[in-house]
């Protein structure tokens, strides 16, 4: 995969989309129990010109959230990491991930998208219900 629209063209394939603009898709992702985790792929592109595709699902609101635990959790992380983006206007917790192109390929998005959907949802569950596992 070497760009985005080999991105969308994948899973499109996969998944119904719920968001299809040029430079985001979304859908939902089926876990199991029945549960389902929304994710959104997006494309950056740093200073130099280099694109990545990045892999974002919502947790939660970001009020009432730690943010010495979300610092703690980011840096014990091995894949994703905890960022602030608005939700329909309000500040809102999104589990992340940045990948390079030139280091994705169809097995390894299904892998991160299956990795982030999942752990997504056990954050989306812990702060709903005010848990202080975070």
């Amino acid at each position: 995969m070497r760009h985005f629209e080999a991105v969308r063209s994948h899973i499109g394939s996969q998944h119904e989309l719920r968001h299809n603009d040029p430079y985001l898709i979304s859908f939902d992702l089926n876990l199991s129990n029945g549960r389902h985790q929304g994710i959104y792929l997006a494309e950056l592109e740093d200073e130099s010109g280099r694109r990545y595709l990045r892999i974002s699902t919502p947790i939660g609101p970001l009020a009432g959230t730690d943010a010495i635990r979300c610092l703690r959790f980011n840096w014990q992380q091995r894949t994703g990491f905890l960022a602030v983006a608005d939700l329909d206007g309000s500040p809102y917790l999104h589990l992340c991930e940045n990948r390079p192109y030139e280091f994705l390929d169809t097995d390894e998005l299904q892998r991160v998208v299956r990795e982030m959907g999942a752990l997504g949802d056990q954050l989306e569950q812990i702060v709903a219900t005010g848990d202080d596992s975070l």
